[in-house]
């Protein structure tokens, strides 16, 4: 927005005292190459026409009608930090949490810094699902501590992972192999592991036609399912001697949780086998129940079943899709044909097309919405009368002081960073993440 306009000013709302949204909270810590774009989203920040203004919350602080009254332009960008339910008996138990959430904890999100998963009263865990979120914290749950040590994993995690007595992590999906939600480099990452002994039963490698047409169709499908016969192959035979266990469990869908002897706690989940329903059409496959169950004993269950968007008051919002109702991002009054445009709301990411994709997808749909964005500018949509320019940063700034908001500017930001690394020298460690609200705000000021 800033290099395609030039007299354009950019103010950044976070309800986090910290920039940069997934990459700091979402990123597994052993992948830090993928962080590296937070330079770039830093040099943005250091523009004099943008301006960050952290701790402050969509809603609770600052409503979506006072940005509209107040700026020409209001992009939403929260993406999905909720989750998707699978509505079977005993979800509630202790012992189930959503990969969401698990991945905030071992990030240091300071809403999931209490989280205190027990990862000491089992040797089991069963994630569900089989896409790159399920395979990032079944490589947390096996990756030796000893290389997590030298990450920016928060210091509770580390502690916790250390005494962590799981050994045998159980990855379950709906469909088979041909249809693992997962790419290669993830996938190929986690069967490098090392100390780590991969159970893969050939009987799931065999493929219908369709499976076959999808393999070549999609080379990422492909490279996928010839990494996992290559592991069922090379592991095949092979004693465990006493390794950590790396179990894919295909065309098995959940229908129950079961309690473990205190009844409270999870101990099992029950299983049904699935079948794929062959109607021919590469890409249409669905599971269907067979009617034979089995129980997975168990005493952790991360369930990685999607994300999902929450709507904030006065935003049009498809509750069937969990996204706002858009053309190229420009927001739409609803979800039906009729529907018109918002005037000035726009949407990018996540809460735009659903929560898929990666930093390059979100940035290839940022430009999307951003080239709209100008082009209805060039279109004088944002032109008012002059007596009712809107105030832009000057009002946000008072809507803040008026509600007594203590907001983090980019600089607080900097303090928690510079905090963070020195801490984290210390240790050999790239940063000692801050975890609580009260430490973030507390080195923000």
């Amino acid at each position: 927005m800033l290099k395609g306009h030039e007299g354009a000013q950019v103010d950044i709302i976070d309800r986090l005292p910290t920039p940069f949204g997934l990459v700091r909270s979402g990123v597994a810590p052993d992948h830090p190459e993928t962080k590296i774009v937070v330079n770039q989203f830093s040099r943005v920040a250091a523009n004099d026409r943008c301006q960050f203004y952290g701790n402050v919350t969509l809603g609770r602080d600052v409503s979506l009608s006072e940005l509209r009254k107040t700026y020409d332009v209001v992009v939403l960008a929260y993406g999905a930090e909720s989750d998707r339910s699978l509505g079977i008996p005993g979800e509630d138990m202790r012992g189930i949490h959503s990969a969401r959430e698990f991945v905030w904890w071992y990030n240091g999100h300071p809403d999931m810094c209490n989280l205190a998963p027990d990862l000491q009263s089992t040797d089991s865990a069963v994630v569900l699902g089989q896409g790159n979120v399920a395979l990032d914290v079944a490589r947390i749950l096996l990756r030796c501590t000893s290389e997590l040590a030298a990450t920016d994993i928060a210091d509770y995690a580390l502690d916790a992972l250390r005494g962590s007595t799981i050994r045998k992590v159980y990855l379950v999906g709906r469909r088979g192999p041909v249809q693992a939600a997962c790419t290669a480099k993830e996938l190929r990452e986690i069967l490098g592991l090392k100390n780590v002994h991969v159970f893969i039963k050939e009987a799931d490698l065999v493929t219908l036609p369709a499976d076959e047409e999808e393999i070549r169709n999609s080379r990422i499908k492909r490279r996928v399912y010839e990494l996992l016969s290559k592991a069922a192959i090379a592991h095949k035979g092979k004693n465990n001697n006493g390794q950590k266990e790396l179990h894919f469990v295909f065309f098995r869908r959940p229908t129950r949780f079961l309690p473990s002897e205190d009844g409270v706690t999870v101990g099992a989940v029950q299983l049904e086998k699935t079948c794929l329903k062959d109607d021919g059409v590469a890409g249409k496959q669905v599971a269907v129940g067979t009617g034979e169950f089995e129980d997975l004993k168990c005493g952790l269950v991360l369930k990685s079943i999607g994300y999902k968007s929450l709507p904030v008051e006065g935003l049009p919002f498809d509750k069937y899709r969990g996204i706002v109702p858009n053309l190229k991002g420009r927001v739409l009054s609803s979800e039906s044909e009729n529907a018109t445009v918002e005037p000035g709301l726009y949407v990018v990411g996540w809460l735009k097309r659903g929560p898929t994709g990666i930093v390059a997808t979100n940035l290839h749909c940022a430009e999307e919405t951003v080239a709209i964005i100008l082009e209805d500018d060039k279109k004088g949509l944002f032109m008012g009368p002059s007596d009712s320019k809107k105030q832009g940063r000057r009002g946000l700034l008072e809507i803040l002081e008026q509600k007594n908001i203590r907001f983090v500017p980019f600089d607080g930001w900097e303090k928690i960073d510079s905090k963070e690394k020195v801490a984290g020298e210390l240790k050999n460690k790239p940063r000692e993440k801050l975890t609580t609200w009260n430490e973030l705000l507390m080195a923000a000021n």
